[in-house]
C-alpha cells in the first residue's frame, strides 16, 4: 500500500502577535499547491505563504515544497 499524500498551501499573515498561519487549503498536486501559495503572497497580499506535502498515515512526514515572502522558521505544519 502506498503512502497517502496531501498537498497543502497556507497563507501567512502579520498580526499584532507576529506571523500567524491562516487556513490551510488542500490542493490536487504539488504544482497547484505551489501556485496557490504564490497567489496568496503575490495576488492576495498576505505577508507570505508556504506550500508543502504531507505523506503517510497515521505517522506523517511533512516536506516543504516552496516558501514565499515572510514565513517563520518555526512554523508548525
Amino acid at each position: 500500500m502506498g503512502d497517502i499524500a496531501q498537498f497543502i498551501a497556507i497563507p501567512i499573515d502579520l498580526t499584532d502577535d507576529g506571523l500567524v498561519a491562516g487556513e490551510p487549503f488542500k490542493c490536487a498536486s504539488p504544482a497547484s499547491a505551489i501556485e496557490r501559495a504564490k497567489g496568496y503572497w503575490t495576488i492576495l497580499g498576505h505577508a507570505g505563504a508556504v506550500a508543502f506535502v504531507r505523506t503517510g498515515y497515521p505517522d506523517f512526514r511533512t516536506t516543504v515544497l516552496r516558501r514565499f515572502g515572510s514565513v517563520p522558521d518555526e512554523l508548525q505544519i
